[in-house]
């Protein structure tokens, strides 16, 4: 999975398409991942005790990793992401315009 925790991504696809979020959390084993105001459903939670009183919540819920591509702030388009080697370093680039990714 080339995606990344705290990576800019832009969904691509699905309900919330054409929007951009930070990724939260991956999911590598689905192959799915969890983006901050992205697919936000309600959650009913029950009562836990007088410290969790329960009630509806909205959270965000997780998406296919195929249905987001990462954003490149600096030409302000989504790109796919690659790997190259740097000084005997694996790094990731934006296939679009070469650049490194930190």
């Amino acid at each position: 999975m080339k995606i990344k925790a705290g990576d800019i991504v832009k969904v691509i696809a699905g309900k919330d398409r054409g929007k951009t979020g930070k990724v939260l959390r991956t999911i590598p084993k689905d192959n799915k991942v969890v983006v901050e105001n992205i697919n936000v459903v309600t959650k009913h939670n029950k009562p836990q005790g007088p410290q969790n009183p329960g009630g509806i919540n909205k959270v965000e819920a997780p998406i296919d990793a195929s249905n987001v591509m990462y954003f490149d702030k600096a030409s302000g388009k989504a790109s796919r992401i690659g790997y190259k080697f740097e000084d005997g370093k694996k790094v990731r680039f934006v296939k679009s315009t070469g650049n490194t990714i930190k």
